[in-house]
This record gives C-alpha cells, structure tokens and sequence, in this order.
C-alpha cells in the first residue's frame, strides 16, 4: 500500500493514510503490536525516501520519519537489478487520521522482502505449464481456476452429484475417493490423484521434509500425506500413537507452505501493481477478506505444544517473539499421571491437558510472534471450547467470527479425543466458517479472489480429518461440510476385532436388537434392557449379582438407568453404585470400595469415566456394555483388563465369567472394531439376534 505523505500542518505525531491490504505486514522481517480489530488488516507500509524525492517531500521526510516513502519491494544490490519505479502520489480519498496510539502498528523500514524470496515464486510460476514440469497443487487449486469450471463444479457439490472412484486399497486400510461430476470427461490436474516427491512443488524450505513424508513413509502416510499436498478433503480415520509424529509433520508442511506460498503470490502481483501502476486494468485477486488462513482444532495444551513444536522446527525462524509466555502458559514438565496408566492416556493427557485455549501465531520472513490477535494472525490454533468462547454465542452482543471468514485449510486432529469433549462445539465452528465479513477490517477488495466476493469460500476450503477411528460425527461432518470442488478422501483402517486382542477365551455374547427409526433408538434399547438383560439379575441371587459391571456409553442413558435402578419396584432389592465423568473424587473411592467388598453388587460405569480416568477397577466377574464403546480400546480394557485381572488372582472362576453387549445397527462403526471388517456385516444383516463368541 501507499503510505501518503502530507504537509507540515499536521502534529509531529500524526499522518493521513489511505487504508488497504495490499502490502500486508506479515511480509515483513519485525513485527510491532498488534491492531485492534477493527484495523488488524489496514496494514501500512513505509517506503524510503530516494534521490528522486521532490524537495517538498524530503523536508516533510526529514521531519516526519513515519511519512518517508519505502520503495516496494526494493531490489537487493548485489543482484544489479534496476531500482524499482517509486509508485505515483495519489489524491487522498476518505482519509483516516493515524494518532500516536496507531503508530506502534506501523512496520518498520527493514519489514521488506528479500529479492530471492520473490525469485523463488517467479521461478516457480514461470514453467507451471511446461511439459515435465512438477504439479503445483496450491497455483492449481487457488490462483490458476477457470471461473466455468469452478461454476460447474459447485453446482455439481451443491447438487450432491459426486463419482466414487476405484477404492485404493492395501491388507490394512482403504482409501475411498469422491469427486463433483461435471461435464468433464477426466479429472482436472488438481483433481487427479498424485504422488511422490517428484510431482510437487514446495517451498525450497520444506522440499526435504516433504520428500521423507512421501518416500521415507508407509503406504498409508503416503496416501495421507499426498491427498494432503493435493488439496483434497480428507478423513483419516487410521491416526495412532506410532504415525502421530508424522503426521503432525505432514500438515505443519503443508500449513507453512500454503502460508509462504501465498505470501508470495501476493508480493509479487503488488510488485507488479507497483511498475505497472499506469495500467488501469492491471487486476491481481490474490487474497481473502481476512488474514488468518489455517485453523487448527486441537483437544489438549499439550497437544497445542507438540505441533507449535513440528511447525517452529520446520520454519526455523531467527527469532521467537513472547515464546517464554508460550512456555509458561501452555507448558507443563512435572510428571502428574501415574506409571500403570496406558500409553495412549499417557499420550493425551500427559503436559498440560487444560482444553480450554486458543493461540494465534503470526509469520515474518525472519520471526515467528505467538500470541497476536486473531485477526494479525496466519495460523489460528485452538480447542473447541476455547474458540466457541472467542466466538460468542448466537445472543451475545460481541459475537465475532470474522476472522474465520477467509480461513482456507481446516485441520481437526486427534477427533477421538475431540468426541469426549463436546463436539457441538466443533459444530458451530464449521458452521461459522467462510461467512460473509460483517465488517471491512480494512479489506481491499480490488485484491479478493472472486469466489470470496460470491460467498463460495467453503467451495475452495480444504478440510483434514484426523482420527484414530471414524464415528457418526465425523461423518456428518465428510457429508456436510466437506464441500471441496477438487475432490474428499477417506481413509479407513481395517480391524482384526478387539475381541482377538484379549489374551484369554471367554463366552462374548452380542444382542442385537431392532428400532421403529432412528430418533426413537435409545427407548428401544432401554426397552430391551430392562426387559430382556436386566430381569436376569433380578432373578438370580445375590451372591450370582455381586460382581457385575454395567458400562454406559452416553451419560443420559447412565442417568436413565440409574434412576431405574433406584426407582422401579423390581429392582429394590438391587444395591448399585455409580461412577460417571461428574463423579466426585470421594464419591468415586467410595462406589469403588463398596463394590469390591460385595456392599454393591452392580456398578454403572460411564465411558467418558473411563476416557478422563482409566480406573483400575477390582471385584468385577461379569461385564454388560449397553452400549459398545467408541473406541475399541475400550473394549479390550475393560472386558480383558478388568475381567482378566479378577481371573489372573483366582477371584472368579473362568467358567463364570460374561460378557454381554447390546448393539444396533446404527453401532455399525463400533461393532466393525470390535469384532473385526471380516465379521460384522453379517451380524446386522442375518435374521439372528445374537451371536456368541469365544
């Protein structure tokens, strides 16, 4: 942008500026405080004063220095480039007063771009179409689309018509991809499906990293990381403690690629603007309302830790800025989880588990700045709950989301974890994505890509699902709102079944049961619990009770069936405790007490409970899961863990020992973990209602 110079009738500490977001200031090397947000995107570039100054200018330079003029983009000396022409003084329009308080955000005069950084963009761009040349994903899906073809295929999306292509598919995992059906008779070059470093273009930066991901990797990383580098929409429902590593690796590459690579198709268009600013029909549309481009959905601090980690190591900035109050705030080093809890518990909760936080991190050529305001930031990092808060609620007076207005890669991680949260969080973020701006935010609209201006952002935006298993809600998520006009993936893991993973052959036994339609689902199986699992213990004695641990998937169905337990007259004489995720740590020592020494002899057991607390329990000899557990961990804890350990210690002879588990088919995600791909289709399609395994 042009900063516009004035005469010496202003206050020594004041300026007339024309507001704009040409030159946005995360093109420069310092950064200074953050705008309020109502200005975060009036970014103000300086220019120097040269030789060629008129003499009018030099004096207001001499005594004003925040009115000296910058040259854009000046070119390095030893490159024995000529000296860019100094853009032409316009007329002010509509000015805006700058007080001492707006000074701070103005970037200082060694905030330009070094020549090689814009060489590497032109060097790329030059040869995008010559025959053997690398694909380039990012000019492909965001600066090289023609406006038909995009047309043709939101209307296709917008119309649900989308081609399932030949699944790609190894002994343990599957990959489905989906694409708009257009007039076209062949995939788009950023539609197709590519692989291998060869096929890419990165920034020199991040080639080395990006070329271990693709060749050093397994086969499932590669299919993840190049769907990735592809700009499709991916679910990946196959994450794990082993590929965790690289996978934070993958998206950290793409997120700073995408980031740098659009910064620098924006400086090259503004030099461009810059020697061409006689032509007016000179158009470059290279941005978007706002400046935050990826958000990333994290569940823990520590979470938000290990990725700050993967992305400062691949960007290895010179300098830091408020790094220790990152540290103080999101880091925590003392050891608080016990040796016997398991990896994966260790894995999520270990460092600080606080999943309430949100962080903003800011990129210059030369710095990494944590903590800048939302709207100053590049990369945007939070939890669900953390950023719902930012965002207000549907009533509240301050509700902002126009920040998330431009966002153009969406990364959930770690959505196992997210689901224990409360995922009607990461519902209303999706659904406050890519909206129209309520206000400018000192936009220049002459810059917007076209489809921003006609409100078909979410059409371009590229979401990444990563999980360690898929559930209806990620789902509903890969139909809804997954909307790319280049195409989805998903991702699948195959299961050999918890129920091989027990170390010991017990009777499993698997009842299913039927429902009117789905809303009517959760009476159906209370129904057919109290009618069906639950009059076997009534019945039989209470020596044959004691022992028995019922596991409850959803709190409301815990709340339904202890108040059953409390209230109905044929199980007065049943005594029960509780242990849910609200469960009060004494409430909790005591249920567990009484339980192991036969006062109750029926224990309601949360799945939340266990995700937050993985508790040791003792005592149990029979197992009913009312439901199946989301993750199959789960199962293998609490059927092998728990009953294996009550048989290991001669506490219950193996005879006796049960395992019961109601299921529907609407549980057809969780029965396939389960029991294993090869099994479960038959179990919800035969006319059999139960099915025993040994």
């Amino acid at each position: 942008m042009v900063l516009m110079a004035v005469g010496a009738a202003l206050q020594p500490r004041e300026i007339l500026f024309k507001a704009s977001r040409v030159d946005e200031t995360f093109y420069s090397d310092s950064e200074s405080s953050d705008a309020t947000p109502g200005a975060n995107d009036a970014h103000v570039g300086l220019e120097e004063s040269s030789s060629h100054d008129s003499s009018s200018e030099s004096d207001v330079s001499s005594e004003k220095p925040y009115s000296v003029l910058l040259q854009a983009l000046k070119p390095s000396a030893s490159h024995g480039e000529s000296r860019r022409k100094k853009p032409k003084l316009e007329p002010i329009e509509a000015p805006v007063l700058i007080t001492a308080d707006l000074e701070a955000q103005v970037d200082a005069v060694e905030g330009t771009e070094d020549e090689g950084d814009l060489l590497d963009e032109d060097r790329e761009s030059s040869g995008a179409d010559e025959p053997g040349k690398k694909h380039d994903c990012f000019s492909n899906h965001f600066a090289d689309r023609d406006e038909k073809e995009i047309g043709d295929k939101i209307q296709a999306v917008r119309d649900n018509k989308w081609a399932t292509e030949a699944p790609v598919a190894s002994s343990s995992w599957s990959a489905i991809r989906r694409r708009p059906v257009t007039s076209q008779k062949k995939p788009t070059d950023n539609s197709r499906r590519v692989l291998g470093l060869e096929n890419f273009k990165f920034k020199p930066k991040f080639e080395g990293a990006a070329g271990q991901l693709l060749s050093n990797s397994s086969d499932l990383l590669i299919e993840l990381s190049s769907s990735i580098f592809n700009y499709h929409d991916v679910l990946f429902a196959a994450r794990s403690l082993q590929n965790s590593d690289e996978i934070r690796r993958s998206i950290s590459v793409h997120s700073l690629n995408h980031i740098f690579r659009t910064r620098d198709k924006v400086l090259k268009n503004t030099a461009k603007l810059s020697k061409n600013d006689h032509d007016e029909d000179a158009e470059f549309r290279d941005q978007g309302f706002t400046r935050p481009k990826v958000l990333m959905l994290l569940p823990t601090r520590q979470s938000c830790v290990k990725m700050v980690d993967a992305i400062v190591a691949l960007c290895e900035p010179e300098q830091q800025e408020n790094k220790k109050r990152f540290q103080d705030s999101f880091v925590r080093t003392d050891d608080h989880l016990s040796t016997d809890k398991p990896e994966d518990f260790k894995d999520l909760f270990g460092g600080n588990d606080d999943d309430m936080f949100r962080l903003g991190l800011k990129f210059t050529r030369k710095a990494i700045k944590f903590f800048s305001q939302f709207y100053n930031s590049d990369i945007i990092i939070a939890s669900p709950l953390g950023l719902r808060t930012a965002l207000g609620g549907e009533s509240s007076k301050k509700q902002d989301f126009d920040f998330l207005s431009s966002i153009e890669v969406v990364i959930v991680d770690q959505g196992e974890a997210l689901l224990m949260q409360n995922w009607e969080h990461i519902d209303y973020v999706f659904e406050h994505l890519n909206l129209q701006p309520k206000e400018a935010h000192g936009c220049d609209f002459s810059r917007v890509r076209s489809w921003y201006l006609d409100g078909h952002a979410k059409y371009l935006r590229q979401t990444i699902l990563l999980s360690a298993f898929n559930f209806p809600a990620l789902n509903r998520l890969f139909t809804q709102h997954m909307l790319n006009v280049d195409g989805k993936v998903k991702i699948s893991r195959t299961y050999g079944g918890a129920i091989m993973d027990l170390g010991f052959s017990i009777k499993q036994t698997f009842s299913r049961f039927d429902f009117a339609d789905t809303t009517s689902e959760p009476d159906d199986r209370f129904d057919y619990f109290t009618t069906a699992v639950l009059p076997s213990l009534t019945k039989t004695s209470l020596r044959a009770q004691q022992g028995t641990l019922v596991f409850v998937p959803l709190y409301a169905d815990f709340v339904r069936i202890r108040n059953h337990l409390a209230s109905a007259p044929s199980t007065q004489h049943i005594s029960f405790g509780s242990i849910s995720e609200y469960t009060s740590v004494k409430d909790v020592a005591r249920a567990r007490s009484h339980f192991v020494t036969g006062r109750h002899s029926i224990l309601l057991y949360s799945e939340r409970a266990h995700h937050f607390r993985r508790y040791h329990l003792k005592g149990i000899k029979q197992v009913i899961l009312y439901g199946l557990p989301e993750n199959p961990l789960f199962y293998s804890e609490v059927v092998g863990g728990y009953l294996g350990s009550s048989m290991l210690q001669a506490k219950v002879d193996s005879q006796r020992v049960s395992v019961r588990c109601l299921f529907s088919k609407l549980d057809i995600l969780k029965l396939e973990r389960i029991v294993g791909t090869k099994r479960y289709l038959p179990m919800v399609s035969e006319r059999g209602d139960t099915f025993d395994f040994v």
